[in-house]
């Protein structure tokens, strides 16, 4: 049995409920501050995607140490 193992480099997303806000939060514990939200946890990722691109693109304009995605092994 050929077992493809493929590592993909991404960043950890920690996605949860606020039941104050009635909203999927979504964060990124690796960019500090990067933080987004969706009505659904489908826009919830949408959004944090779109918020790691744009805290990527200002550490960049600033100067700011980009922590490198982790490894992750799919099978």
């Amino acid at each position: 049995m050929n077992s493809s193992k493929k590592t993909v480099y991404r960043y950890k997303l920690q996605i949860g409920w606020s039941e104050p806000d009635q909203l999927f939060v979504a964060h990124v514990p690796e960019l500090e501050g990067c933080i987004a939200d969706g009505r659904t946890y489908e826009e919830a990722v949408k959004a944090i995607e779109k918020a790691i691109q744009e805290w990527i693109e200002i550490a960049k304009e600033e100067g700011w140490p980009i922590p490198n995605p982790q490894p992750i092994v799919t099978v």
